[in-house]
């Protein structure tokens, strides 16, 4: 009993503060001033909204992906050097495969050309 009353108040208090917040962060009236892009004191020169190639965007998210990658090899690496056992190569191995998999869709697709 007391730990549901516990968890009602806890939510209660979350909810309360999140209402609160919302109201208290509220944007009051537009500025034109503070709507236009800063560029060190001086009127704009352009529009801010440049675009930018692709190719950088999908470089980048593929630079994101192997890290995340790298990262998640690591506990393989310390499992291999403590001992073996069958469920931890069966689930390098599943892991080695699906990013290798992924690697060859990566190419099949042209996403690691550089040049066109």
């Amino acid at each position: 009993m007391v730990l549901g009353l516990s968890i009602v108040f806890v939510w209660t208090v979350c909810f309360l503060f999140t209402a609160l917040f919302m109201v208290l962060s509220e944007k009051r009236g537009l500025d034109r001033e503070k709507c236009s892009p800063y560029e060190c004191g001086f009127e704009p020169i352009g529009s801010a909204r440049s675009s930018f190639s692709i190719r950088f965007f999908l470089v980048a998210v593929l630079f994101v992906v192997f890290d995340v990658e790298v990262v998640l090899l690591m506990p393989f690496v310390y499992m291999f050097s403590y001992g073996k056992s069958a469920l931890g190569i069966l689930s390098s191995s599943g892991f080695l495969f699906i990013l290798f998999a992924g690697l060859y869709h990566e190419y099949r697709e042209g996403s690691l050309e550089w040049v066109n």
